[in-house]
């Protein structure tokens, strides 16, 4: 697309914008620019509106296509690797629609097929998956049974960073071509759930370098990546379902919530993801855009090490619980807006939540100060707590990632600053922060997980309240053997009315214990331009872009 535009005033400018078949409307890269004279103000005006026409929209022989343009908070960020088996990169991978899993969950989380039809348990540790048939990668590769196995085997691989969280997978083998069977060491009721999890991408076996391009059966197909800033996807003409509504996404990522705020007031993008929350009001009552909320499955927590004195006490603990405030943090660090107080570490709209039965850690810091003393902590004439004869003090460690992180660890440290804690904060990088916790040398660290993303307890518990599970082993070194034999227990039973229960007792016994310190549910507030249709927020944070989107 060529413009030239010929103005006269106080001198003759010539401004000449050449947009060729590559333009890249997330960098600008592409533009040609031949100014023949200093440019006049009104060139200027009229090349700033060209170029802003252009941004929503690319012309393809004769047609205009829009773009729909998005700005979310993070993208893959192990080393610039789109690969969705490596670590956590399957989110951000699964949010661009380029990848699908065997199973899925809808917006309400419920399960649904995707690349699998149905299942069916065959004895206690095999279960079969029929898969859909007359679907192809990108890459024009069949997806088949010997796909899927390809997929799942490079998670089960030792070299696999999670591969110990699928440890109870023994064999995965096909009886013809779209039928495989997934047998466990022993019986383990979450197995089909297990295949909702992004790392359990289906990929192509025949893709050359997943690191750098991705490969998938999704509705949109990958064009380009600039690691930390941006993605560029076209729809795939070929996919298997519904064919998708908007034919070229461009995804842009900035962890600053005012400067996506920023892009959304402006309308350069048609989705902003957890716009800034002193925005809320003013967003909502505006008519150009629509904000839309809803509560996730997302916990900020805190973990403690216990194997740290004076940590290691129960008392100390649950003192902690005890002198935080939650409805003061959701009222300031979440502008009371974008999250509520927590009781357990399951949201309330989590289904196996426990929080009608378990007590609450309601703001008590007479009770925390008591416990306190019991533990050998005590106020000095000062009012400052002291302990073994010097002040007691706390380092809170996070990482900004999370927006709300580092105003939550303020108001934290400001209550215990309040009943005599000297506290500290540490922001660091994630990689940092996992080093001090796996080599004990923390205190408290501020996270927020997507607690059950697969909609399965079992994902969050037995990696952090089984004794043997990766967080309850290093970050938290905690142990209870009742608690281990309740969620092995959990883990192998299928009746849903006795695992029910199972994990009543389980949320019931660590909050006694005070294994965390649960603060707050997230609620996810996106601001979205009018002109978009279809969108939906999920709870389980994984579904982002999807075939139902479209611009008007």
């Amino acid at each position: 697309m060529n413009i030239d535009v010929f103005l006269s005033g106080l001198e003759i400018t010539i401004c000449r914008i050449t947009q060729p078949d590559n333009y890249n409307f997330s960098t600008g890269r592409g533009i040609d620019m031949v100014l023949r004279t200093k440019l006049s103000f009104a060139c200027t005006t009229v090349f700033f509106i060209a170029v802003v026409i252009c941004s929503g929209c690319v012309q393809t022989e004769g047609s205009e296509e829009k773009v729909l343009r998005v700005a979310l908070t993070t993208g893959p960020d192990t080393g610039g690797s789109l690969d969705p088996s490596i670590s956590w990169e399957g989110w951000p991978m699964r949010r661009t629609g380029i990848y699908e899993t065997l199973f899925s969950y809808d917006e309400n989380m419920n399960l649904q097929p995707e690349l699998a039809t149905g299942y069916k348990q065959l004895n206690d540790t095999k279960w079969e998956i029929q898969l859909r048939r007359n679907v192809t990668f990108h890459d024009g590769t069949i997806m088949d049974a010997d796909a899927v196995i390809y997929s799942i085997n490079r998670v089960l691989d030792s070299s696999n960073s999670r591969s110990s969280e699928y440890s109870f997978i023994k064999n995965v083998y096909k009886t013809d071509d779209y039928t495989v069977v997934v047998e466990t060491n022993e019986s383990y009721a979450p197995i089909i759930l297990m295949f909702t999890d992004t790392i359990m991408s289906i990929v192509s076996p025949d893709a050359e370098n997943l690191d750098t391009e991705p490969v998938g059966t999704g509705p949109y197909k990958f064009v380009s990546f600039e690691p930390g800033a941006s993605i560029e996807l076209v729809k795939n003409p070929d996919y298997w379902g519904e064919a998708p509504k908007i034919g070229r996404i461009i995804i842009q990522y900035s962890k600053d919530a005012a400067a996506r705020t920023l892009l959304l007031k402006s309308g350069d993008v048609d989705i902003a993801r957890d716009v800034l929350q002193s925005e809320y009001a003013a967003l909502e009552a505006d008519p150009d855009t629509n904000i839309v909320s809803k509560e996730t499955l997302r916990t900020y927590f805190m973990y403690i090490n216990e194997g740290k004195a004076p940590f290691n006490d129960v008392k100390v603990r649950q003192a902690l619980n005890y002198a935080i405030d939650r409805q003061e943090i959701v009222d300031t660090a979440l502008e009371g807006v974008a999250g509520s107080p927590a009781v357990g570490i399951f949201p309330d709209i989590m289904p196996w939540s426990a929080n009608d039965r378990i007590e609450a850690y309601e703001y008590n810091p007479e009770k925390a100060l008591e416990l306190f003393a019991e533990a050998g902590i005590k106020q000095g004439n000062d009012g400052k707590l002291y302990y073994n004869g010097k002040p007691f003090t706390i380092e809170i460690q996070t990482y900004t990632k999370q927006a709300a992180h580092q105003p939550m660890a303020e108001v934290i440290a400001a209550q215990f600053e309040k009943i005599g804690i000297t506290t500290t904060i540490k922001i660091a990088e994630t990689n940092s922060i996992n080093a001090d916790a796996v080599s004990g040398n923390y205190d408290l660290a501020l996270y927020s997980w997507g607690v059950a993303p697969v909609g399965d307890p079992d994902y969050f518990v037995s990696s952090h309240f089984l004794s043997t599970g990766t967080y309850a082993s290093t970050w938290l070194r905690y142990s209870n053997p009742q608690v281990d034999e309740w969620i092995l227990e959990a883990r192998a039973e299928t009746d849903k009315e006795k695992r029910t229960k199972l994990y009543d007792m389980i949320q019931e016994q660590v909050q006694n214990d005070a294994v965390l310190i649960s603060i707050a549910y997230k609620k996810e507030i996106d601001g979205l331009s009018p002109n978009l249709k279809g969108f939906e927020i999920y709870p389980n944070e994984y579904t982002f872009i999807t075939k139902e989107m479209e611009l008007a």
